[in-house]
Parts: structure tokens; sequence; C-alpha cells
């Protein structure tokens, strides 16, 4: 991956950067190509001619930087899968022209493609700097996002317990015990302390950013069906009314989700790290029970106690630990019980009004169209590992459903 990164650096400055190399089932490099290397020629006619001249037919891989658009707006990269049989594809980021999900696109209608690492992907975007900047999948398009980041909060609150960590070593430690492993690694404090101190710093950063949340910069703005969209995911998991069953509602943020949602359950349950959160809900359903708990560690709360779990654009939250939080899900649930969760798939691009589809890429500022759906197949296999049947998907406009069954 980093060779094929490389070899996109020959690329002209002027234009985007992309690198391409096939590899075969021995894993020695075939070929390789980038966009430019014969002045007018697309990289994957220059690597198909390469292909040719060595009389192969088929490859175990494609690595391929960005999946690029050509001129007409067709994925060069279908054109390539098209003509050479290849078993594995790659891909590094979309081409930052994308600003919505296109016909044609193996990345989504393929199946199962494999992504570069977060620290490579960074690199691509380097290359590429301008190019994105100037792009819809760049979240200065929304100031909110911009302006609040996890991981900064994190970085300052830290420091400001004595924890000097910089800006690459928070990104390069995203979960939560490989940042407090780190940090007692380096600092020689138990790792108990070390814990509480992350502990504390996410749930800071998170009160700050969420706490209170203004939805005016959230994508839910433009789909005044999100709630419509959350009930007809419930509808295929049980027909049993909202109002009878025990809910526990996993991530509150301010609170302008539940109060849609569970405004008239008798029997409701908030679970946040935020307190600022919570207190709104208070505030907003008073016959709630409100607990001061992460999602990966619901001790504060009895096994088999709740009919239905709810945790909405939460489980693809900075630092999170989603197979965690599924076993604690589980545990939690009472044997039958349904578990539903949403991915976040969607920034709205202020200056527009739309919707950009997608997730931040972790120590950037760009949005990755790819990686929403990424993060949901990533969860419903933590779900199944949790002992969760029947996991579903239902991508919606702003967000992607998962439903399943406590076995």
């Amino acid at each position: 991956m980093k060779h094929v990164i490389e070899v996109a650096q020959r690329g002209p400055q002027s234009g985007l950067r992309v690198g391409v190399a096939l590899v075969s089932e021995d894993n020695e490099l075939i070929c390789t190509a980038f966009r430019g290397e014969v002045r007018g020629e697309p990289w994957y006619r220059t690597l198909r001619r390469k292909v040719q001249e060595l009389g192969v037919s088929s490859a175990h891989s494609v690595y391929l930087t960005i999946n690029s658009l050509s001129e007409a707006g067709s994925f060069e990269l279908a054109e390539l899968l098209s003509e050479v049989r290849i078993d594995r594809v790659y891909i590094g980021l979309p081409d930052p022209a994308l600003t919505s999900y296109l016909s044609g696109d193996p990345v989504t209608e393929r199946g199962h493609v494999l992504r570069f690492p977060d620290e490579l992907q960074r690199l691509i975007l380097e290359q590429n700097r301008v190019l994105y900047a100037a792009s819809g999948q760049s979240i200065e398009c929304n100031p909110h996002y911009f302006t609040h980041r996890i991981s900064e909060s994190v970085t300052a609150k830290l420091l400001s317990m004595g924890f000097a960590l910089t800006k690459d070593d928070v990104n390069a430690h995203r979960g939560r015990t490989a940042l407090a492993s780190l940090i007692s690694q380096r600092y020689g404090a138990e790792y108990k302390e070390a814990d509480r101190a992350v502990g504390d710093a996410l749930a800071a950063a998170f009160d700050a950013k969420y706490g209170t949340y203004d939805y005016a910069f959230d994508a839910r703005t433009a789909n005044a069906g999100w709630a419509e969209d959350f009930m007809s995911v419930y509808g295929r998991t049980s027909t049993r009314p909202l109002s009878a069953v025990s809910v526990l509602n996993v991530g509150v943020g301010a609170g302008h989700e539940a109060t849609a949602l569970f405004s008239d359950c008798p029997r409701i349950t908030f679970a946040d790290i935020a307190v600022s959160g919570l207190a709104n809900i208070s505030g907003r359903i008073p016959h709630s029970r409100t607990v001061v708990s992460s999602a990966e560690d619901l001790s504060a709360l009895p096994d088999d106690s709740f009919d239905l779990y709810v945790s909405l654009r939460t489980y693809n939250s900075s630092f999170f630990d989603t197979s965690a939080a599924a076993r604690e899900a589980r545990r939690v649930l009472k044997p039958g019980a349904v578990i539903i969760v949403s991915v976040a798939n969607g920034f709205l691009y202020t200056q527009r009004g739309c919707v950009v589809p997608g997730l931040i890429i972790p120590g950037t500022e760009f949005v990755d169209l790819y990686r929403g759906m990424e993060t949901a197949n990533l969860i419903g296999a933590d779900l199944e590992c949790a002992e969760f049947k029947d996991v579903r998907m239902l991508p919606k406009s702003t967000e992607i459903y998962l439903s399943a069954v406590a076995v």
C-alpha cells in the first residue's frame, strides 16, 4: 500500500495523483501505473496495456489510492475490472468529485472491498490536499464539525491533567484502551489512573460537542422523516409498541432525538458519559431514569433487564470500542430482546443545504464517502460475535441502521 502511494507521487502536481498496482497470487508485484504516466491516457489503460504485454489475464489483488472518475463520470476501476479478473480490491479514498453514491461504483456494488488503513488514507489526502480541500468532502462545509473536534478536545483535556500527548499520538491510539495504555507506558501511571483520565477527557469532549448541540448543523435537518425511519426499523423487529417495552437509550447527546422518540415511554433509561446531555433529557422527560455511563461499561445496570436497546449515531464515535459495547448490550438485554444501532452517514453541507454521505477520517478535515458502510459492516460483525442473531442493515438518507435480536 505504501508502495502504490509512492507510485502516485510520480504524477503531475497539477492534477489528481492516483497510483495503482497489481499483485499476483504469490504476493509479487505484477505492474504499476499512475495517472499522467502516459500523457492523455487514463491510468487504467496504461495498466491494461502493461498487463497485455506481460500476457497476464488475472491478478490476486489490486491496490488503488483513489477510486477515480473519468472525464465522462464513470469509475476507472470499473473499466479495469471489466477486462481483468481480480479477486481482491483495496481502495484508499473516494474521488474528491464524489458527493453522493453513483451507479457503477465497484466499492458499493462489488461487495466487500478492503480499505487502506487510516494513516495511509491521510498520506493520500496530503498528496491531493488542494483538490480535497476544494471539494464537498471537506468538513469546512459544516462549521460545527470543523470547529468541534473530539480528538483535539481530548488532547487539550489530557494536557491539563499533565499528560502532554501530541495530536498524532491521539490519532494513532483511537481506542480508549489504546490511549490509556500509551499514557500508562509513557508516564509510568497505573493503568486504572490512565483509564480514568481518558474517560474524564472523553466525557468532557463529548459534553462540549453534544451537550448543547445545535441541530441546525445536523444532517437530519435535511431528513424531516428521520423519526419515521427509526420506527420503520423498529417495526421490522418487534410488534410491541414502544410504550409497552423497557427501553435503554445509550448515547443521548443534547436529548433532541430521545425527546422525539421516547417521550411517551413509561419505562425509559438513558445512559451517557456527557452529564449535560443527561441533565437536558431529565428536564424533558422527568419520569426517565438517567445513568452516567459509557456504552462499553454499563455495570450500573443489571443483566437481562431491558426489552429494547437503542444507540443512534454513537457506535461510530471517536475512541469507541464497538466490541465491548456490543457485549454490554447483550448482557443487559433479555433473551429475545431487540437492539437497534445506527451509524451516522452524512454531513450537512451548510452552504448548499445538502447532505454529503460518509464519516470523517480521523485526524483529518475530510469526509470519507465509504466509511459509513464500512463501519456498519464492522458493527454487524461485532453484534454477531456478541451473540446477537438476525443482524439486518437498513441504509437511510442520513444514517445506516442495524437491528438484531439477543440470543
